[in-house]
């Protein structure tokens, strides 16, 4: 594949933009520990966007790894994870807000610390969405990417440490013209008591193969390759 793009996302570092269908995106933990928020949208209609719970119970599953796609409300796959070293990415939890940031780090202004100041990450979500023209009207679930969290019998949720080490990554291909609103803001669920972002690299590569028929993610649930189809009619009959 060839490389069109990289940035290193760090400081809760955000990024939003357009990664066009057939383009993989790759995004690597630099440090060990990274957490990942990522929202995704058709970039042609923005109220289709992806649906966390149609994602799970299509695949039956948890979480997100290799094999596994990202469906839309409108039955469609947005993305597929084509390749993944860290084997969990959680997809319930949400992210951190202004009040979570400040009860659990302290505060510090930008006043204060300039580029060091303390972000949350529905402010960093909002602030990228705001660029494309979007706003809290249009908040959905989001992945956090690098981060493991396991549910008990009683749906106690319970954050894992140390999930995502040293230069793990995942690899994402576009299957749809995608919005990609994220940011490397803690998790929710981290127990540690210190304000520390870990950096995450992304990069964008240029991929020139179809979807063969055999493909991991299109054949690992039969609701993906449903969606699989609906995704290439769409683009077939014109967006």
């Amino acid at each position: 594949m060839n490389k069109i793009y990289e940035k290193n996302l760090q400081g809760a570092g955000m990024w939003s933009g357009v990664i066009r269908r057939g383009k993989v995106l790759k995004l690597t933990d630099l440090e060990g520990g990274a957490n990942l928020g990522m929202m995704l949208y058709n970039h042609h209609e923005r109220t289709e966007r992806y649906n966390m719970p149609d994602t799970l119970k299509g695949q039956q599953v948890f979480y997100l790894t290799q094999g596994i796609c990202l469906h839309t409300d409108m039955g469609r796959i947005i993305a597929s994870i084509i390749k993944d070293t860290v084997g969990w990415h959680d997809t319930v939890c949400g992210t951190t807000d202004a009040a979570e940031v400040k009860a659990k780090y302290g505060e510090k202004t930008y006043q204060e610390a300039h580029n060091h100041w303390y972000r949350n990450g529905a402010e960093c979500f909002l602030i990228e969405l705001a660029k494309h023209g979007l706003g809290e009207k249009d908040w959905q679930p989001n992945v956090n990417f690098f981060s493991k969290v396991t549910s008990d019998e009683d749906g106690k949720l319970s954050f894992t440490e140390g999930n995502s080490k040293v230069g793990d990554f995942v690899c994402l291909r576009m299957e749809m013209d995608a919005l990609v609103v994220m940011n490397i803001c803690q998790h929710p669920l981290d127990p540690s008591p210190q304000y520390q972002p870990k950096p995450v690299l992304m990069e964008v590569f240029e991929t020139v193969d179809p979807v063969a028929e055999d493909d991991e993610c299109r054949c690992s649930h039969p609701e993906n390759g449903r969606a699989f189809i609906n995704t290439e009619n769409y683009y077939k009959l014109g967006i």
